[in-house]
C-alpha cells in the first residue's frame, strides 16, 4: 500500500469516500496543528474537517456532527 492518502475520506460506509482497508490501517488528522481523534470526515484540498459531537445522534442515529474550517494533514499512525 502506498504511503499517499485520499484528498478526502469519510468513516460512514454509506459515504462514497469510504475506505475500509486504510481505515483499519490508522489513519491520524492533525487540524490547525493539534490531533483531532473524534473526526468523522476531512477534506484536504477544501481545509475541513466534521467533527462528532458527543455522544449525540440524529433521528437516523448517525452522529451530530459540526464543520470546521482550517488546515488539514492527514498521516498514517505508526503501529503499535
Amino acid at each position: 500500500m502506498s504511503d499517499t492518502l485520499p484528498d478526502r475520506l469519510s468513516v460512514n460506509p454509506k459515504s462514497p469516500y469510504y475506505d475500509a482497508d486504510l481505515l483499519q490501517q490508522g489513519i491520524g488528522i492533525l487540524f490547525k496543528g493539534v490531533e483531532k481523534t473524534n473526526v468523522e470526515e476531512y477534506c484536504v484540498s477544501e481545509g475541513w474537517v466534521r467533527l462528532s459531537v458527543g455522544n449525540t445522534v440524529d433521528r437516523k442515529g448517525n452522529p451530530m456532527t459540526i464543520k470546521l474550517q482550517g488546515p488539514v494533514e492527514p498521516f498514517i499512525r505508526a503501529p503499535e
